[in-house]
């Protein structure tokens, strides 16, 4: 993890190439299809890449460059040979040195997904053979600038690679299938398996990625048996905010282990659906070793609001505004999207999207038969003025107030093909993301100097949104339902986690058959079913950061650096030094960025003057052959300390030596 606040200037890193390698044969598994329609998704192939790094120039043997900035835009790759020669740099983990399980011991790993909501990764072992499920990203924090985004820390199954007998994925939500595309390679291509439109998505994100060897892809259903080495993999449908979720099972010597992944119940007025109740029947027969419980809402009492109550209030309120509407919500949400475009058909209204996410993973559910609309319906977000207000309904990303999204582009009056107009209601369909707190209020500010009216969860007398994970009656259900030996809470911050143990016991579970994880923590399963603990050693968890064509869990390094740039800048010393004499040729040259103002700082600027000479008169004093990286390194302590001691702040001091 980064430290936030320690100011130091790291020690750089190796670096180690990144390499794409086959891997073996698919293995064969029951009742499993792969659709025609599937091939349809991968129709155009674009990636999403940065300007690779480029080492400095060095002009003289005593130049000091502290390198170039990347350049951040996408571009699209075209020529594989091309792609495949770029410089892709992984600093590659330490190995964790691990011992191997013994006997009859069953290993739960979470990778990721624990600590943390995001990067959902966790890995089951049982004597030759490891499965995985998940794998999930996570995007960049304040504490990450730069980052693209973060996944889950793969060294222990890349060390384990050849007992990877696939992986599964529970539902198509980034945070469970960002991490793919990076992922799958270095853990050696395995098959992969999920449901029909988790794989259209899957296959639609991995389109960004052409260079990459072509995914082991198998569609299952609900009835699908897998045979993953000598371990058997069943499934079952839960309800989530996307269609098509399932959870995972497991069989064991001792009983099943049971990731639903994200779930809430189907239920109104804590009476759960008919079909819910067939979906877990199942269980009431099996014998559950362990259970692995989403645990993001945990803290929520009652039952979580069902999905049919925000269609309902959004039919409501579409029915009953009588100018134009504006709808943000998370393009994830599939479901809702699809019904908001039912419902203005059934109005007669045309639905007009913009969003990139929204388009796609539309297309995606269109592609994949979740629905159809009627020839005409959707239109381009450019004709919807060409429509009277009462016949239009608009679908637009950024209900998080995100920065260049589609509403905060018309908010701001920079999008270049649709107005904003007095009258207009804006129903932001999503609930605030925590830390998104400023972002949404922004937003709505500039949105309220349009006229406009705004509806959202918090103000609307009709429900707009609702979570698609179980608040606190939909886990005690599921803890009943399925009657588990064992307890391990995932899916959540490390307070939620404890939460959710403090819930199962207060249910009757022992606490000794609970166990809180980590990322990394290595849960074993022992005597014969009969135990379960945690070993003392962790698999390496430090989160792996792509950034560019880099990804590595070193680049912590970097980042300390940009965070101490946002802090407290730089601060550039250029020195020209007689190569014969060691002696300075002229004053130095200082340049400031996000540290001081020049003007104002002139004594400062000429004591630091008065070290630098001091430094380098001492650093090449009696010396045969200047060393100039010697110097380079005095400067930059001299100058970090005294600039501390002076305005306690920490710049990065980049001393830059000229030689004459």
């Amino acid at each position: 993890m980064i430290e936030k606040n320690k100011k130091q200037n790291p020690k750089p890193r190796g670096d180690s190439k990144f390499s794409y390698q086959k891997s073996g044969n698919i293995r064969v598994i029951h009742k499993l299809k792969t659709p025609d329609n599937i091939k349809a998704v991968n129709q155009k192939s674009v990636a999403y890449s940065s300007t690779p790094k480029t080492s400095p120039q060095k002009t003289t043997r005593s130049s000091y460059q502290y390198g170039n900035k990347r350049n951040n835009h996408r571009s699209k790759i075209t020529d594989k040979s091309e792609t495949n020669t770029t410089k892709s740099i992984i600093n590659k983990s330490r190995k964790s040195n691990i011992p191997n399980a013994e006997k009859d011991t069953i290993r739960i790993i979470p990778l990721g997904g624990v600590e943390e909501i995001g990067k959902n990764m966790t890995a089951i072992e049982i004597g030759d053979d490891i499965i995985v499920i998940d794998a999930g990203m996570q995007f960049k924090t304040k504490e990450t600038p730069g980052i693209d985004y973060i996944i889950p820390n793969t060294t222990y199954l890349e060390e384990r690679k050849d007992k990877i007998r696939g992986i599964f994925i529970t539902h198509a939500h980034l945070d469970h299938i960002g991490g793919l595309p990076l992922v799958m390679n270095r853990i050696g291509n395995p098959p992969l398996y999920s449901r029909n439109l988790t794989i259209l998505m899957i296959k639609k994100r991995q389109e960004e990625f052409p260079h990459l060897p072509a995914l082991k892809i198998n569609v299952v259903e609900k009835n699908s048996v897998v045979k993953a080495g000598n371990l058997t993999v069943r499934f079952f449908g839960v309800t989530h905010t996307v269609p098509d979720s399932m959870g995972v099972i497991v069989e064991t010597p001792y009983g099943i282990i049971v990731n639903p992944g994200d779930y809430k119940l189907d239920q109104v007025d804590g009476q759960v659906a008919e079909q819910e109740e067939k979906e877990y029947a199942f269980f009431d027969k099996e014998k559950v070793l362990l259970l692995m419980a989403d645990s993001t809402n945990i803290e929520n009492e009652g039952f979580a609001l069902p999905e049919i109550k925000v269609h309902q209030g959004l039919e409501k309120l579409i029915k009953g505004i009588s100018g134009r509407i504006i709808i943000a919500a998370f393009a994830s949400h599939t479901t809702r999207l699809v019904k908001i475009v039912e419902i203005a058909e059934s109005l007669g209204k045309k639905v007009a999207i913009d969003g990139r996410s929204i388009k796609t993973n539309m297309d995606v559910c269109e592609l994949a038969g979740l629905f159809k609309p009627k020839k005409g319906t959707i239109i381009p977000i450019e004709e919807a003025e060409n429509y009277p207000p009462n016949k239009v309904i608009v679908l637009m990303t950024g209900a998080q107030g995100e920065e260049f999204s589609a509403l905060d582009r018309a908010a701001n009056k920079t999008h270049k093909k649709f107005n904003i107009r007095k009258g207009d209601t804006i129903i932001l369909s999503a609930s605030i993301v925590p830390g998104n707190e400023i972002s949404v209020q922004h937003l709505k500010d500039n949105l309220t100097r349009h006229g406009v009216r705004i509806i959202s969860y918090r103000t609307s007398e009709e429900y707009v949104h609702a979570t698609g994970h179980g608040n606190q009656e939909d886990v005690k259900w599921l803890h009943k339902k399925t009657h588990p030996k064992f307890f391990i809470p995932i899916h959540g911050h490390h307070s939620m986690l404890v939460k959710h143990k403090e819930m199962a016991m207060s249910w009757g579970m022992p606490e000794e058959n609970i166990v809180v994880p980590d990322n990394g923590s290595i849960i074993e399963v022992t005597d014969g079913g009969q135990k379960i603990s945690v070993r003392k050693e962790k698999a390496p968890s430090n989160p792996m950061m792509v950034d560019g064509f880099s990804i590595g869990d070193e680049q912590d390094v970097v980042i300390r650096d940009r965070v101490m740039l946002a802090q407290d800048g730089m601060f550039v010393l250029i020195a020209t030094i007689d190569a014969l004499t060691g002696k300075l040729r002229k004053s130095p040259d200082i340049i400031s960025r996000g540290f001081i103002y020049l003007k104002e700082n002139q004594d400062l600027l000429h004591q630091v003057r008065l070290i630098i000479k001091k430094t380098i008169e001492d650093e090449t004093r009696g010396a045969g052959v200047i060393n100039f990286d010697n110097i380079k390194s005095a400067l930059g302590d001299n100058i970090s300390k005294f600039l501390y001691q002076k305005t306690a702040k920490r710049p990065i001091v980049i001393p830059v030596l000229l030689s004459i």
